[in-house]
């Protein structure tokens, strides 16, 4: 079951709907998989937003927990938050950017050792994008 969740210890713009909206994935009755969707109000950017924290629980891990959270960033995304694009970061080395390309997204670029997981063990932040589709709502009829 995915559900959002209110966000807590939050400054209360941080929470506000129109910013950031957080989603939660449910096996079980037990919390499975969570993720955070975060959009800069600056004119410049306010098309985009941000996902980020996208984490299952090791327990239900390849159960389709993690697909199901990102197939439903892209609705809350676009028809609730009224975004474009989404953009999120992930770690080399974990085959995390074989994951989201096969959801659609798109390796736009690396910051090469930009995240350092252990001494000696520098790993590049990779740069990815999704173009939202209209939802089904908001196409013409014909």
């Amino acid at each position: 079951m995915l559900r959002p969740f209110p966000g807590a210890g939050h400054p209360p713009h941080a929470c506000d709907a129109a910013v950031r909206r957080d989603a939660a994935a449910t096996a079980g009755g037990a919390l499975a998989g969570w993720l955070v969707i975060r959009r800069d109000p600056h004119p410049l950017v306010a098309h985009c937003g941000t996902v980020n924290h996208v984490q299952t629980h090791p327990r239900f891990r390849c159960r389709g927990i993690g697909s199901a959270l990102m197939g439903r960033v892209q609705e809350i995304a676009r028809a609730e938050m009224g975004l474009e694009r989404l953009r999120l970061t992930a770690r080399a080395g974990l085959g995390l950017e074989d994951f989201y390309r096969r959801l659609g997204w798109v390796e736009v670029g690396r910051w090469p050792g930009a995240l350092r997981v252990a001494p000696g063990d520098d790993r590049d932040e990779i740069l990815m994008s999704l173009v939202l589709r209209p939802s089904q709502s908001s196409r013409p009829t014909v």
